[in-house]
């Protein structure tokens, strides 16, 4: 399971790399083209949007993943155990509540666009939204994922909060 975990995550970092690479390929192309050729491509100005928006969403999938989004860790690795259990608890349920709101409200933007179309490149408005779904969704399914190696498999705290590498374990610090 944690082979197929760490291989969709891959999947994911790869998917990241080509977003900012598209995004940087075509803003450096529109700029040379309006700035050299005197002509500029409209399409290119919305596809990089699309993939900035797409390179937050997975980047923040993958940052909870990792622990490396912002958590200040310093009372969970200062109070007793059972004190650190209860605070990282409520942590990763706020987590959740706070993904079950953008999910609902995501879909709500689904639906309200699900007619409209981007002007120049004619792509759904609505695929937007749907990533913010998939985001909420993805997000909320790994803080159950923590709450589980918490109670389930007795995982410490200290380990749950630890920024894990590229293999998915804790990383050392040297």
């Amino acid at each position: 399971m944690n082979k197929t975990l760490n291989t969709l995550f891959k999947v994911i970092e790869i998917m990241i790399a080509v977003f900012l690479a598209l995004m940087i390929v075509l803003v450096f192309m529109n700029v040379v083209g309006r700035y050299v050729f005197n002509i500029g491509f409209v399409w290119s100005e919305e596809i990089s949007r699309l993939c900035f928006i797409f390179l937050v969403y997975l980047g923040s999938i993958e940052a909870m993943r990792d622990n490396r989004h912002l958590m200040i860790d310093t009372l969970l690795l200062k109070v007793p155990q059972a004190a650190g259990k209860l605070i990282y608890t409520l942590i990763q349920a706020c987590i959740i509540w706070l993904m079950v709101i953008q999910v609902r409200g995501s879909w709500g933007l689904v639906i309200q666009n699900s007619n409209n179309r981007w002007v120049s490149t004619g792509f759904p408005a609505h695929i937007v939204h749907f990533f913010g779904v998939i985001l909420g969704a993805s997000i909320a399914l790994i803080a159950v994922s923590n709450l589980v190696r918490l109670f389930v498999f007795k995982t410490p705290v200290q380990e749950l909060i630890a920024i894990r590498d590229d293999s998915g374990e804790p990383a050392t610090v040297e």
